[in-house]
């Protein structure tokens, strides 16, 4: 069984025109399949669709968050409440091809030793040079501090369940969903796509909402930030070393140093390091605050398709301990 979790944030035409595509493909492959939305606190119709669509199609399940945690608390949500021998996070828009999902269910089918299956961009579609740019650097940062090789990586990806629970059982209140399912391990196998283009509506990611998840991801998975402050304390420390050596050769050679210029452009050099790694300490504290508060990761107000749910886990649970060698049954 393939569950698909599909986060949908103000994508009232979006989600029915989702549902019907991967609905119309898996059913035609003879999948056995759950659709799962997690309405992420949508301010139009979403949740209207999607109660219509649970309504009329006993494969579709829908999840209300009680406000918008975020597309990362969205997804975890979908995960935490999948009964599928595998699950698959894809957008609601359909920028994710259903047909590569098709494509990443097979290979995970066809070959037991694979736990995850990886999508990942052949182009990255229509994007401003700009955007491409701080993309490649937010990658390169990821890659260089983790060790994981996260280049064109996306949230198109499809878990095994032993991988799913292997992720559901990592505490941290600040996720970040690319970097945690490859931190996971397991074989894993890739495969490509191309990014469609929205039939309807906008993108959620604007410039400040890109930069705000890229600095997020980066402290909430990596203290490579905090490193930062000690590259600057070293720098601060040649600087003051060159100016103190000056100083005394100056001093002795009976050369008096003009200094007030000098001592004006040491205090903001070191004032502004001292204050930019404040601000980068301050920011993790912050970051900490949240965690040890202990919230939840989202709240769910309503849940639609879900009567079986216990049923089907306690079964799962049951056959947990012997994996399928052979993934066909």
């Amino acid at each position: 069984m393939l569950s698909v979790i599909i986060p949908a944030h103000n994508e009232q035409d979006n989600a029915p025109a989702a549902a019907s595509a991967i609905s119309r493909l898996l059913s035609s492959h003879n999948i056995d399949y759950e659709l799962i939305f997690i309405d992420d606190g949508s301010t139009d119709r979403t949740w209207l669709r999607l109660t219509q669509l649970a309504a009329s199609d006993e494969h579709i399940k829908a999840i209300a968050l009680s406000r918008n945690f975020g597309k990362e608390a969205a997804m975890f949500a979908g995960l935490e409440n999948a009964s599928g021998d595998a699950c698959a996070v894809m957008d609601c828009d359909l920028q994710h091809p259903p047909e590569t999902l098709l494509e990443m269910y097979k290979v995970w089918k066809n070959d037991p030793t694979i736990d995850v299956v990886e999508a990942k961009k052949n182009d990255r579609g229509e994007e401003n040079r700009v955007y491409r740019a701080f993309a490649n650097l937010f990658y390169k940062i990821m890659n260089n501090s983790t060790r994981l090789d996260m280049s064109d990586a996306s949230d198109f990806k499809l878990l095994d369940r032993r991988a799913v629970d292997a992720l559901l059982r990592m505490p941290e209140r600040l996720t970040f969903f690319r970097a945690m399912s490859s931190w996971v391990g397991f074989n894993s196998a890739v495969v490509y796509f191309d990014v469609a283009e929205r039939t309807s509506g906008k993108s959620k990611f604007n410039t400040r909402a890109s930069i705000k998840y890229a600095i997020t991801s980066i402290t909430s998975f990596t203290s490579a930030p905090m490193q930062i402050v000690t590259v600057l304390g070293v720098i601060t420390f040649v600087i003051a070393l060159i100016f103190g050596i000056n100083t005394l050769v100056n001093k002795f050679t009976g050369r008096s140093a003009e200094g007030f210029p000098t001592v004006i452009l040491l205090q903001l050099i070191t004032s502004a390091i001292i204050m930019f790694s404040l601000g980068i300490i301050g920011y993790y504290l912050a970051k900490i605050y949240e965690e040890i508060k202990q919230r939840p990761r989202y709240i769910i107000s309503e849940k639609l398709n879900f009567d079986n749910d216990r049923k089907e886990k306690e079964n799962r649970e049951n056959s947990r301990d012997i994996r399928p060698s052979e993934k066909e049954g």
